[in-house]
């Protein structure tokens, strides 16, 4: 079972990665094109090359429309798609100060308490993203530029959501047995160090 929700973590991790790339590289070509445009714009470069510059101009040369509708939806997606990889891994911040001074049980039973938590939250943001999906999908609201519908944002995201609660369960489950048994089941290179 651990095996095959690391796999899935990773193929989410992946595509985020993807996805994440792909909007570096949109909001770059955006920056590029408004300068360009502005340049292109300037009464210099009108009076050297005016027929150059108002070519480029019609030929689409500036900010790509809607970019940061795109990037908004995208990052959306992109953080719910490491939210899986991060919760396996135990790489959240922490503040171990005083729990490195307390007794191993003690540590295990404090780190299930708040694996349990995790879960709890991840499953209540899972369902409110559903729920504002849904909500927003009945209400037909568009974005303002490109006019795509909002809750193709949220459905994008949903599935790393639901991805991050069942890794967050899987693990709560895991502690739950370490716990109870006093036997390791989580490989040790899962936590990190903070």
């Amino acid at each position: 079972m651990h095996a095959l929700v690391t796999k899935l973590a990773r193929i989410f991790a992946i595509v985020g990665g993807l996805v994440l790339s792909t909007l570096i590289v949109l909001t770059c070509l955006s920056i590029v094109g408004r300068s360009l445009n502005s340049v292109l714009h300037a009464d210099a470069i009108q009076a050297l090359v005016p027929g150059v510059a108002n070519w480029l101009i019609a030929a689409g040369v500036g900010p790509i429309n809607g970019d940061f509708e795109l990037v908004e939806a995208g990052m959306a997606f992109v953080i719910f798609a490491f939210l899986p990889l991060c919760q396996l891994h135990g790489a959240h911040a922490s503040v171990d100060i005083f729990t490195d001074r307390l007794p191993l049980r003690i540590n295990r039973a404090l780190r299930l308490v708040v694996e349990v938590i995790f879960a709890v939250v991840l499953i209540l943001i899972a369902v409110q993203l559903f729920s504002g999906m849904e909500s927003k999908r009945a209400s037909g609201q568009t974005t303002l530029l490109i006019q795509y519908p909002v809750w193709w944002g949220y459905a994008f995201s949903v599935p790393g959501a639901v991805m991050a609660a069942l890794v967050a369960v899987h693990i709560a489950l895991s502690r739950c047995i370490e716990v109870t048994t006093g036997r390791i089941v989580l490989p040790a290179e899962m936590e990190s160090d903070h």
